[in-house]
């Protein structure tokens, strides 16, 4: 049975390219013209990975990706877009993107981008044994985590940054190991994503005093295991 992806794409020649390419290429494709009816599409249907534009009309494609990630939508995202810049790959992640294309792309390369976020999706469910910090519990298989009796409700980025903050208790983080293997993004001075989610994180946990996940001033955060 042939791969069934979602392509929300606004352009019709766009839509019309990528579509035969990847038909050609053995893949089923369903097709959205608009943020409203790709979200209704990819809230139907069990789709391994949806191809999304970023800008869309009614709604945004990043609107429709962080929609998804908060409902717990595990597909793959790559996202197409005409800016390339860091700061527009940065804000896609940020959004709850896997991957990031700028237009125009080579095709071969859309191809390639979209195999290796397929094989990332198949691969075997992680056997990482449960993390344990103080009153913060977090299971990797299942992608649960909570604080004392408390099951907390993370957005998947917020869950891998836990995540590495808590294999790495006790050790200071800097801002660039965090952005490099939560967001497999290069490190930029100018950006302030890892910082952004070190709040939303600490509001979840209930930490306003900065208590369970430290700032460790010019370097980067810290996760005391006392």
């Amino acid at each position: 049975m042939p791969t069934r992806v979602l392509l929300v794409e606004d352009d019709a020649r766009v839509a019309a390219f990528v579509r035969r390419g990847l038909e050609s290429e053995g893949y089923a494709v369903d097709t959205a013209a608009d943020g409203p009816a790709g979200l209704a599409m990819a809230r139907a249907a069990a789709y391994p990975l949806i191809l999304l534009d970023r800008r869309l009309p009614t709604l945004d494609g990043l609107e429709v990706c962080r929609a998804l990630r908060e409902e717990g939508c595990g597909a793959m995202v790559l996202m197409l877009t005409a800016r390339g810049g860091l700061q527009d790959r940065v804000e896609g992640l940020r959004g709850g993107a896997d991957d990031y294309l700028a237009k125009p792309f080579a095709f071969d390369e859309l191809l390639a981008r979209m195999q290796a976020l397929l094989r990332r999706a198949a691969e075997p469910p992680s056997t990482e044994p449960t993390l344990q910090v103080g009153d913060l519990r977090l299971d990797p298989e299942a992608k649960r985590a909570w604080r004392g009796g408390r099951e907390l409700r993370l957005t998947k980025r917020e869950f891998a940054l836990l995540a590495f903050l808590m294999a790495n208790a006790g050790a200071m983080v800097s801002r660039e190991r965090l952005l490099s293997g939560v967001w497999q993004v290069a490190f930029d001075p100018g950006s302030n994503l890892v910082d952004v989610y070190v709040r939303y994180l600490r509001r979840k946990l209930g930490d306003d005093e900065g208590a369970v996940i430290q700032t460790v001033r010019g370097f980067g955060y810290r996760m005391p295991v006392d």
